[in-house]
């Protein structure tokens, strides 16, 4: 509706005057990159350039990254005082994330927490993890609990507690749990999407401006392989 390179329309989740927080569909991108394709941002900006008929640019940045075929919650800075708290928070690990990962196979302990230390090749874009410290990896911290079968699939509650490149990705691969649709770490198979199965499905932080509390939900894709963890999360 508002931007026409922008295929998978985003939805708004949370507007006010310092925050734009968007419902990610898988295949957007957050940021521009060498590919030169339509992002979450471009949308951003073409949404309250219209809705609130601004003149010349629009101010609206990132706080946060997810992957390109990761669907869910982003979160957006209308004004340069909520870009600077906001990138504090995130750096000291004061915003909550949870995400839900569909896996081809049930872990081991229904509930537990990932240590690794992770090594990202630049240029292959693929992440490396691994058990004991090594030159240049940084410590990933997550945490995991199984929800049920979902369909095909296995559900997990996923609290990443540190921020890495592809942290929830390689961690849940490394623990034999590859997430669907995930070619890069470990599943035989894409989604008919290109989409892998995973989603941010909330935040909650301090309004960096307000300092209320925020409570920030993404509704699940109304995708066929989505129907069953939604009905094990409405329970």
């Amino acid at each position: 509706m508002y931007f026409c390179g922008v295929k998978n329309t985003p939805t708004v989740i949370y507007e006010d005057n310092h925050l734009l927080v968007l419902n990610k569909p898988a295949g957007l991108l957050v940021q521009g990159d060498r590919t030169g394709d339509a992002t979450i941002v471009d949308w951003g900006k073409d949404y309250l350039k219209i809705k609130y008929a601004k003149p010349g640019a629009v101010f609206l940045h990132p706080t946060h990254r997810i992957d390109r075929p990761v669907s869910g919650a982003v979160l957006l800075a209308r004004t340069d005082k909520a870009l600077g708290r906001l990138t504090t928070m995130f750096r000291d690990q004061q915003v909550q994330k949870t995400y839900l990962a569909l896996v081809l196979k049930a872990p081991a302990a229904p509930k537990g927490e990932l240590r690794h230390f992770l090594l990202k090749d630049e240029k292959k874009n693929i992440v490396s993890a691994f058990n004991q410290p090594r030159a240049g990896a940084k410590e990933s911290i997550t945490q995991y609990e199984w929800l049920g079968q979902a369909g095909l699939y296995h559900l997990l509650r996923v609290t990443p507690l540190t921020g890495r490149p592809h942290q929830i990705r390689v961690q849940l691969s490394r623990m034999g749990c590859a997430i669907a649709g995930d070619l890069k770490y470990g599943a035989p198979a894409p989604l008919p999407d290109a989409s892998i199965g995973l989603h941010c499905l909330r935040m909650q932080l301090t309004h960096p401006v307000r300092q209320d509390a925020l409570l920030l939900e993404a509704p699940l894709p109304p995708l066929q392989w989505w129907d069953a963890a939604g009905q094990i999360i409405r329970r």
